[in-house]
């Protein structure tokens, strides 16, 4: 993910939705492509984008509502500022059976995180997220875009000094 502060917020919306459209369909692919730009989707940007956006054939405008509830909703989208790794751990079942409940304890203590939460010094944020898909090789975690399967609460100080 790259995260492009000195990026102009409206500019970043603007590009988005030039590049994407105005109809519902595009809604997703302005989301991610700000989330991916920004670093998280801000309240300003749902405005931005409800007022240049339309749904349906009658051209309703998408509420900005509508927007956070996507943007809330997919656990690739954020609307708050996130760390600048973030630790997506799998509480699906399949994850848990496998000592997916040992893992994430494991993982809250090394982070001093809860799900949910960031680090203070802006570096970790930690997320939960129902099923990845890779339930043969549970426990899963994803760092950034890097997938570990198979995991121990043993291996986390080698998976985390990769990203020190």
């Amino acid at each position: 993910m790259s995260i492009t502060k000195e990026k102009d917020l409206s500019q970043i919306v603007e590009t988005a939705v030039n590049r994407h459209g105005t109809h519902g369909d595009a809604l997703i692919p302005i989301l991610l492509e700000i989330n991916e730009e920004y670093g998280h989707i801000p309240a300003s940007a749902l405005q931005d984008v409800s007022g240049k956006l339309h749904a349906g054939e009658n051209g309703t405008v998408v509420s900005e509502g509508q927007l956070f509830s996507l943007a809330s909703f997919y656990h690739m989208l954020s609307t708050k500022q996130r760390g600048e790794h973030v630790v997506q751990f799998c509480e699906s079942a399949p994850c848990h059976v496998q000592g997916g409940r040992e893992l994430r304890q494991a993982i809250q203590e090394y982070l001093g995180l809860a799900a949910g939460e960031t680090s203070p010094d802006g570096k970790w944020t930690l997320v939960t997220t129902s099923c990845i898909g890779l339930c043969g090789v549970g426990p899963v975690i994803i760092i950034d875009e890097e997938l570990y399967g198979n995991v121990t609460p043993e291996q986390l100080p080698d998976i985390f000094a990769r990203y020190e």
